[in-house]
């Protein structure tokens, strides 16, 4: 049994333009896990106790309650409206809506109260993802 001269040079030839074929493929085939980049990074001792730091162009607010720090999402439940900060919570500029510090709705038009944004702790950081 006698192969052609010419088998195996071509049966390389394919295999690598099929390695090579596979390789750049495999770049618009294969899924990038990309990494959120945080939306905010505040160190711990930067909150106030019994108070709310606000970052009105993120429209984030970081509260410390006692010992506990949550992050409040400032985009009101009704329209979007960026939130105004007042010492007892939060309140619409837009409708009139207002919340408490914990996020619920005290008075409407909107329904739904604030998200609750996930925090991490990162040693002294916190960070919003």
């Amino acid at each position: 049994m006698e192969k052609a001269p010419g088998s195996r040079r071509k049966f390389i030839r394919i295999l690598v333009l099929a390695v090579i074929s596979l390789l750049l493929l495999g770049k618009y085939l294969i899924p990038r896990v990309k990494r959120k980049k945080p939306l905010l990074r505040v160190r711990k001792k930067d909150i106030p106790g019994g108070g709310a730091l606000v970052y009105r162009q993120k429209k984030i607010a970081l509260i410390r309650d006692g010992r506990n720090v949550y992050a409040l999402g400032m985009a009101c439940t009704h329209l979007g409206c960026t939130l105004n900060a007042t010492p007892q919570g939060f309140v619409c500029a837009c409708h009139g809506s207002s919340f408490n510090s914990r996020g619920e709705v005290l008075r409407g038009p909107a329904d739904r109260p604030l998200p609750r944004l996930a925090i991490e702790e990162d040693g002294e950081y916190i960070v919003i993802s």
